[in-house]
C-alpha cells in the first residue's frame, strides 16, 4: 500500500488521536505507522495479551468486545474510521489489552509498536494530551452504560443503543437512516434477549419508526422511536 496515501490530508474525520498537530507533525506520525489490512470478522487484537501495538482504524468498520470467564461473548462499542484501538500501547508501563478488537468490515488500521508511538508522544506532547481525552470518552461512554443498564427498561436501552448507532455507524438513505444492524447484535448492547429485542422492533415497525430488511434498519425518526419507547 503506497505510504503516500497516508498523510495530514487524508486523515479521517474525528481522528481525536491528531487532534490539535501541524500538519507536518501528523505527516511524521503517520509516517512512523504500519498499514494492515484485515477482512471481515478477523481479530485485531486479543484481550489479556501484551498491550505492544496502538491501531488507528483508517478505513472500514471495528468492534470492541469482551469474553467472559464462562465464554460468553459481550459485544461493546463499534470503531469507526479515525478511532484508535489498544491506547494501553502508550502506557510505560507492561500492561494487557482489556478487550479485544475485531473487523466488521473489512478493514485497514495503521500500527505503531509500543517503543514507536511512546516516542512520538514525548515528541509531540499533544498525543498523549488526545489520549487522555479518549480515555475520558471511554470512561463516559462506560458510565452511560451502567446507568441505562440499572435505571431504563429494556425499551428505553434499545432505543438507546438505535440512537448511537444512528449517529456513528448509519448513513443517510430515502426515508430515514440505514443501520447495518442485527436484531441479535442490537439485543447484545441493549443487554436484552434476542427475542424481546425482535418483538420490540417488530411493534416499532408497526407504528412506522423503523422500517426492517434483512440485516438493515431503517431509522425513520428518532423523537418517534422514543416516543414509542417511553
Amino acid at each position: 500500500m503506497p505510504a503516500l496515501r497516508f498523510r495530514a490530508v487524508d486523515v479521517p474525520p474525528k481522528t481525536e488521536l491528531l487532534w490539535g498537530l501541524e500538519q507536518h507533525e501528523i505527516d511524521s506520525i503517520l509516517a512512523a505507522a504500519r498499514p494492515r489490512r484485515f477482512s471481515a470478522k478477523s481479530v485485531i487484537k486479543y484481550q489479556g495479551e501484551p498491550a505492544e501495538q496502538l491501531f488507528l482504524l483508517w478505513e472500514g468498520r471495528a468492534r470492541d468486545f469482551f469474553e467472559t470467564h464462562n465464554g460468553k461473548k459481550l459485544n461493546l462499542e463499534w470503531i469507526t474510521p479515525g478511532e484508535v484501538l489498544g491506547g494501553a500501547a502508550l502506557v510505560f508501563r507492561p500492561s494487557t489489552y482489556l478487550v479485544s478488537s475485531e473487523a466488521v468490515l473489512d478493514s485497514t488500521v495503521l500500527v505503531w509498536d509500543g517503543p514507536t508511538i511512546r516516542s512520538l508522544a514525548r515528541r509531540y506532547h499533544q498525543v498523549f494530551e488526545n489520549v487522555l481525552f479518549l480515555a475520558l470518552e471511554g470512561f463516559s461512554w462506560y458510565v452511560a452504560a451502567h446507568a441505562a443498564l440499572t435505571s431504563q427498561t429494556a425499551r428505553e436501552r434499545l432505543a438507546h443503543i438505535l440512537s448511537v448507532c444512528a449517529s456513528s455507524i448509519g448513513h443517510k438513505v430515502d426515508g430515514g437512516i440505514e443501520l447495518d444492524v442485527t436484531n441479535e447484535e442490537l439485543a447484545e448492547a441493549a443487554n436484552i434477549t434476542p427475542y424481546t429485542a425482535s418483538r420490540v422492533i417488530n411493534e416499532w415497525k408497526k407504528t412506522g419508526a423503523i422500517r426492517k430488511e434483512r440485516g438493515k434498519i431503517v431509522l425513520r425518526s428518532g423523537k418517534g422511536l422514543f416516543l414509542c419507547a417511553a
